[in-house]
This record gives C-alpha cells, structure tokens and sequence, in this order.
C-alpha cells in the first residue's frame, strides 16, 4: 500500500484515536513565526524558520548516531550537505554548540530504523543508515557526507532535521526541500544518468514542491536549499536555517 493512500484512507479504515497522528505525519505544521527568512551576510534580523513534523520516521536514538558520514550501507550519488543554524534571539548570529540530526530516505525512498508495515513495506528496523548527528562550530556549521535522496509517493525529495541546544533542549523540527526544473539536480539524479548510479524511479507520479503537503505553503521559499554539483563530482546541498535560542 502506498504511503499517501495509507495516509488519506487511514482514519476510516482503522479509526480516529489509533489513526491520527500517522494521518498528520506528513502534514504541514503550522507556525505563527513562519515568514521570509534572511540567508548569506548576516543582517540582524531574520525570522525563525517554519516548524515542520519530523513525520513518521524519526530516529529512534539520535544521541546515539554521532557521526558526519551518515551513508551506511547505501549507494548513490555522493552528496554533501552543509547546514547552519542561526540565533534570532542574537541579532541572527552564528548559533554554535547546537546538535543538528538529520534523516532521510534512501535512493528508493525507504528509511532505516523501520519497516515491514503498510507505510514502508521494506524492513530495515535493524539499520540506521542515513541518519546523524553533528555540532555546530563556531560558524553555526554541520558537514553531513551522505548520497542524493530518492522519493516515495506523495512527498517531494526533502531532508528532515531536528535541532536542540547544547543542553537537549529542542529549539526546531523542521525540514528541507530542494530546487526543482528540468536543469536541476533532483530531474538529473532522477534521469536517465541517474541509473547508473541505481536511482531508477525517474520522475513519473513524483510530488513537485508546490502540491507536496509540507512545502506547498512555502510561498517564500524559506525552506529551499541550494544544490549545487554534478552526477559524476557529486552534489552538495547548502541551507541556513533560524532558530530561537
């Protein structure tokens, strides 16, 4: 069963109580501070980036995943991804000593750390491939080496991230999507060049940024990265995110 029906067809199949949070998963969180959010030079000012659900697939033992290389065992195109959180509550300065995990789905859209159920047929309970932790320097930055996600149905490519502050303390669920169009690296990956590289899926039934049920409100594309690269050098995924801290 794909994810999306489960999703839509869940509550009335199995009822309300049991259902509601799996029907939410995937849903938009609203967040009363979501607005334009300042990236490069710092201005002083910037707005606290939107909150986001970590979905259905959140790590199960983030503290226990310390690492920058989060490939595991899965093959693909080699990416990196630099993120760097930012202090409203500090004029928008460099946020460091914050924990930032991240996850994310494998070239055929699957997640470690879970499966063998109607949202993910696959079972990888038993990995935690694509999933890691870092501290941020003292410029707000994490370094993630991993491999270009895939997609399932229903979502767009993106890339979940949940930050606390030095003591644990959550300051952020929120998620990232990537820049779309035939010249971008999400219609390359997912082409034909792709395959050789084992993403076969290609872009038949994929979920574009403006109908995906998390992004589709994300009119001023504050959760938009930067990718840049190529198939064969790799690609590597820029974003800032904001934080109250």
């Amino acid at each position: 069963m794909e994810r999306k029906h489960f999703l839509k067809n869940g509550l009335a199949a199995l009822g309300l109580a049991v259902i509601a949070p799996l029907a939410n998963a995937c849903k938009k969180v609203t967040d009363a501070t979501n607005g334009d959010t300042t990236s490069g030079t710092d201005t002083g000012s910037c707005t606290v980036s939107p909150t986001e659900t970590e979905g259905p697939f959140p790590t199960n033992s983030p503290g226990a995943l310390v690492r920058s290389d989060i490939t595991g065992v899965r093959t693909g195109v080699a990416f990196t991804i630099k993120i760097t959180i930012r202090n409203k509550n500090n004029s928008c300065n460099a946020l460091s000593g914050a924990l930032v995990d991240i996850w994310h789905c494998d070239k055929d859209g699957n997640y470690s750390e879970y499966g063998g159920t109607g949202m993910q047929s696959t079972n990888y309970t038993s990995v935690h491939f694509l999933r890691g932790r870092q501290t941020t320097d003292s410029n707000g930055l994490v370094t993630f080496t991993s491999i270009f996600p895939g997609w399932y149905s229903g979502r767009a490519t993106h890339i979940h991230v949940h930050i606390y502050n030095a003591a644990g303390t959550s300051l952020l669920v929120t998620q990232i999507s990537f820049p779309e169009g035939s010249d971008s690296a999400v219609a390359t990956v997912n082409g034909s060049g792709g395959t050789t590289y084992g993403y076969t899926k290609g872009m038949s039934g994929y979920t574009y940024n403006a109908k995906d049920n998390v992004f589709s409100d994300d009119s001023a594309g504050t959760e938009l990265s930067t990718v840049t690269g190529s198939l064969s050098g790799g690609y590597t995924l820029t974003h800032t995110i904001n934080v109250a801290a």
